[in-house]
C-alpha cells in the first residue's frame, strides 16, 4: 500500500481523502471496504520515513494536510515499478501498480505487464523442468503442479491486463 500511495503522490500532491477516493476509484467495488484510517496511518509512516512531506493548507474549515512525495519517495516508487517476481503481488496490488503508473505517467503499464510476464514465463519453465525431474506421485510433484497451475493462471490474467491497457492507450487488442 505504501508504494501505491507514493506513486499517487508522484502524480500530484494530495489530501488523504483525495488519495482514498482515487484508490477506491481504481479498485471499484473491491475498494469499498477500504478503511480511511489506513490511508492516514500509511501517510504518517511514509512521512516518518522521509518518503513524503506535508504542508498545512488553510481553508474555510480546519487546516488540512497536503502530502507530497520527496526525492527518496520518488526513488522508492521507481524501484517498486521495476520490481518483478513471484509469488508476486496479489492481483489487487499489481492492478494498483498499473493504475498508479499510468495515472502519474511514471511507467508504461503494458511494459510493466510485459516484464512481469517474462518473469512468470521463466518461473514456469523452471517449475516444469523441476516437475519432470520429480518421480510420479510424490508430494513435491503435487506442489510443483500447483505452482505451475498458479503461474499459468497468473499469465492468463496478465494477458487480460495487457489487452485492457492497450485498449486504454488506443492500441489494438
Amino acid at each position: 500500500m505504501q508504494e501505491v500511495i507514493l506513486a499517487m503522490l508522484a502524480k500530484e500532491p494530495s489530501h488523504g481523502y483525495e488519495l482514498r477516493s482515487r484508490l477506491r476509484g481504481a479498485l471499484g467495488p473491491v475498494g469499498e471496504a477500504m478503511n480511511a484510517g489506513q490511508i492516514y496511518v500509511t501517510l504518517g509512516r511514509l512521512e516518518k520515513a522521509g518518503l513524503v512531506a506535508c504542508e498545512l493548507e488553510a481553508g474555510q474549515g480546519p487546516d488540512r494536510k497536503v502530502y507530497m512525495v520527496t526525492a527518496a519517495g520518488q526513488q522508492r516508487v521507481a524501484a517498486w515499478l521495476a520490481e518483478v517476481g513471484w509469488p508476486g503481488p496479489a492481483p489487487t496490488e499489481f492492478h494498483l501498480k498499473l493504475a498508479a503508473a499510468a495515472a502519474g505517467r511514471l511507467a508504461d503499464p503494458v511494459a510493466l505487464v510485459d516484464a512481469q510476464r517474462r518473469e512468470l514465463l521463466r518461473l514456469l519453465r523452471d517449475t516444469q523442468r523441476a516437475a519432470l525431474d520429480e518421480p510420479p506421485g510424490t508430494d513435491a510433484g503435487l506442489l510443483l503442479e500447483g505452482v505451475a497451475l498458479r503461474l499459468q493462471a497468473d499469465l492468463h490474467w496478465l494477458e487480460a491486463c495487457e489487452r485492457h491497457w492497450l485498449k486504454r492507450a488506443g492500441g489494438k487488442t
